[in-house]
């Protein structure tokens, strides 16, 4: 069976879907442990296989897997996986899903659409999940269409981390919010730094154009501007807010992201952006991440690694925020990423 993970409650089993596998093998190295052999097959046609090659009977099983770049595929194969633990005497399945695209789809803001964000919750708990792991979701209130317990963890502590150690926080650092929606979180950030925030006032015509940045509220002349966001797919906004800060007079501009959604044009533009740098998470994979010098990624597996062992040993998840472990779990993260 090969390095197994023993805890205060026994052994730590983690598997993981098609697309989670390198997440849960940074997650694995953290913990010493060794992944679940599982096998997924795509055939011709589209459909999907799951097969567990160990038993896992009376065990606690984690399965990871993002859903982000092949959302309905990746959402499916996470419901097969559910039912194969259960349907193999698995005493709990817990789903981590460091990237969730359909959190987007959290309310019903015009007339004759789903909730989507609603439907796949329940589908998941339906399957028979006992517990979901998300990062960043990007509403918070998705977290409520659960009834069972859901760990929503954070990647500020991480990108504020990484910002602090790259010299530039000053009292010339302003945070900027793209927009009105994420002034809550951006303001977090900026609370963390002590520095000051603008928002981008911007518009969004349908559901397929890229965002417009119509003016920046705040003073950011003279000023170098960190752009904090939950994601981006096509960067356009990214892009856009970033020419706005340069012609409202800024004079340097950093980005940081919880999710690197981003496509191959995307990165393009990111790359011939007013940007220095744009630091991302690695909760989803970026197939083409070194087509950029801009880009940047930071690991959030440990942080991950270490909320399961949490649970696994049955300790208060406040735990993680002893400043020991957020230490640790940064070090950790930010060596796993030069790795």
């Amino acid at each position: 069976m090969g390095k197994q993970m023993y805890t205060g409650s026994g052994i730590i089993k983690i598997f993981a879907g098609r697309t989670g596998k390198p997440f849960a093998q940074r997650m694995c190295d953290y913990l010493g442990a060794q992944m679940g052999d599982a096998t997924t097959i795509m055939f011709d046609e589209g459909n999907i296989f799951v097969r567990i090659n160990e038993s896992i009977r009376d065990k606690d099983v984690y399965i990871v897997q993002p859903i982000g770049r092949e959302p309905n595929d990746e959402f499916t194969e996470l419901l097969f996986w559910i039912d194969a633990f259960k349907r193999s005497s698995a005493n709990s399945v817990t789903a981590i899903i460091p990237y969730f695209s359909y959190a987007k789809g959290d309310k019903k803001d015009e007339p004759r659409v789903s909730i989507r964000a609603r439907v796949c919750a329940d589908c998941i708990e339906a399957i028979g999940v006992d517990r979901v792991l998300f990062m960043d979701l990007h509403a918070d209130q998705v977290v409520g269409f659960f009834k069972k317990p859901v760990d929503h963890l954070s990647a500020r502590p991480l990108l504020i981390e990484y910002v602090k150690r790259q010299g530039i926080v000053n009292d010339d650092l302003v945070v900027v919010s793209p927009d009105a929606g994420s002034a809550k979180r951006v303001h977090s950030f900026a609370t963390a730094l002590q520095v000051p925030v603008a928002i981008g006032d911007k518009t969004r015509y349908d559901h397929k154009s890229d965002a417009k940045v119509l003016n920046i509220i705040g003073d950011v002349r003279d000023k170098n501007c960190l752009v904090v966001d939950d994601f981006s797919i096509t960067g356009g906004t990214l892009v856009d807010i970033a020419r706005a800060l340069k012609e409202n007079g800024a004079k340097r501009v950093f980005g940081a992201l919880s999710h690197n959604v981003m496509t191959q044009k995307a990165i393009h533009r990111i790359e011939e952006s007013d940007y220095e740098w744009l630091v991302s998470t690695d909760t989803l994979e970026c197939p083409w991440a070194n087509e950029s010098t801009k880009l940047r990624t930071i690991s959030a597996a440990p942080m991950f690694a270490q909320a399961v062992k949490t649970i696994h040993d049955r300790a208060p998840m406040s735990s993680m925020f002893d400043h020991r472990v957020l230490k640790r779990l940064m070090d950790m993260s930010l060596e796993t990423s030069e790795d």
